[in-house]
């Protein structure tokens, strides 16, 4: 009896990891079938298009599906007249300047019902004008993170650029204060003394910091509180030879900010005065 049982467990988890298995397949194959249909519909448009003489394909700013679309128009028609701005070059084009879910609308419009420029051009603000509609306030903007991959730079500028449709308006001061509870406990730690600088200046510093990280000049928070734990457990190599006083040395000489993060973090958030 306990062999039977024990044989229509493992037939029973073999047909679930079948499934499991057929389900991964078939979403890959969708998934595949969605880009090779974007790739036929680019292709076929600009296929269709007589491109000038010199011609070369300009870099745009990519939009995911968040944010002002208008704005992304004026920038995308700015970058494009500089190749003559023609209808047919826009419409072929546009689509380049798309990713994530704006890549996924693009693919499943049909494009024979747009006839010029201005069609496409109108369906696209129509369908994101969503996002115009979700203001943004003080609370979401502590939940605004970086990206993985995403510069500090670019960060910074999109973080203020949502902050500057905060209603009422917030000066800079307050602005930096939030800001700074936005970003992870590495640069937190290193922009907390910035309290008092401009929000550009504070973005450029930031920047210097995301340099120290990639060298391996300074180290992250999170490897601090592993090397921290390690030697605490007495199994960092070498340092877990060192006596456990040595961990006051490295959280106060080798990350300054970290034994004020936790009080930083748990103060209220802050309010504009009334």
């Amino acid at each position: 009896m306990a062999k039977q049982a024990k044989n229509f467990k493992a037939e029973r988890e073999h047909y679930a990891l079948m499934a499991r298995l057929e389900r991964d397949l078939q979403q890959l194959q969708e998934h595949n079938q969605a880009a090779e249909q974007t790739l036929e519909a680019r292709t076929e448009q600009i296929g269709h298009v007589q491109l000038p003489a010199g011609f070369k394909i300009p870099k745009f700013d990519l939009y995911e599906g968040h944010g002002d679309p208008v704005a992304q128009l004026r920038g995308f028609s700015s970058i494009m007249r500089e190749t003559g701005g023609r209808n047919e070059l826009l419409m072929a084009y546009f689509s380049q300047s798309f990713s994530g879910s704006a890549l996924e609308w693009y693919t499943r419009q049909d494009h024979n019902r747009w006839y010029t420029w201005d069609d496409l051009a109108q369906a696209f603000a129509c369908h994101f004008q969503y996002n115009l509609e979700i203001i943004p306030d003080r609370l979401s903007l502590t939940k605004l993170e970086k990206k993985p991959g995403e510069s500090f730079r670019k960060y910074g500028f999109r973080w203020r650029e949502q902050a500057a449709r905060v209603d009422p308006p917030m000066k800079e001061s307050e602005m930096l204060d939030y800001f700074l509870q936005a970003l992870e406990p590495t640069y937190f730690g290193h922009l907390v003394s910035t309290v008092g600088k401009s929000f550009n200046k504070v973005v450029k510093m930031g920047g210097m910091v995301e340099e120290g990280l990639k060298s391996n000049k300074i180290m992250s928070y999170s490897a601090i509180k592993a090397t921290t734990k390690a030697i605490q457990n007495g199994t960092g190599g070498v340092l877990g030879k060192k006596k456990k006083e040595d961990v006051a040395t490295i959280e106060s000489g080798a990350w300054v900010g970290s034994r004020n993060l936790s009080r930083y973090h748990n103060q209220p958030r802050p309010y504009p005065l009334t």
